[in-house]
């Protein structure tokens, strides 16, 4: 691909209020939010329901827009790419993850602990601008076929 690839990704609460983590080989076997790439036709709340569902079998519901990231050539990640993360806050309200080929192994955590884990860059500055802002009251809307 020669060009941006659209991304979603999740920061998961679970119902006591920790995130889910996934440690991933794509991203030298560092911690990060699940998520994916969004599909042509796919809005990005379907993608990030479709990519949490495959790659935690968990439901998320409650999502709002977080943030905006670019990454190009991350040497954090495997291959050269050129992403745009678009990243949202959800909710679930089961502890039971099961993982697919994409992550090794998951763990939830408190924002307050973040610092105890080998997290990838993107995904510790989202977790600490987060933990800091304690989620702005700013919401974000997004309209389709406009």
């Amino acid at each position: 691909m020669k060009y941006p690839e659209l991304t979603v990704g999740a920061v998961i609460f679970n119902p006591d209020n920790k995130i889910l983590l996934c440690k991933s080989h794509k991203w030298n076997d560092e911690y990060v939010i699940p998520g994916g790439h969004v599909e042509l036709g796919e809005k990005m709340e379907e993608a990030l329901k479709r990519e949490i569902l495959e790659e935690t079998g968990l439901k998320i519901c409650d999502l709002q827009l977080l943030g905006l990231k670019e990454s190009i050539y991350s040497e954090s990640f495997y291959e050269k790419k050129h992403f745009i993360f678009l990243d949202f806050l959800c909710k679930t309200d089961s502890y039971n993850v099961v993982l697919n080929e994409e992550a090794e192994d998951y763990i939830w955590v408190g924002l307050e602990e973040i610092e105890k884990y080998k997290l990838n860059s993107f995904t510790k500055s989202l977790l600490t601008e987060l933990r800091n802002k304690k989620a702005s009251s700013k919401k974000v809307e997004i309209f389709y076929d406009y």
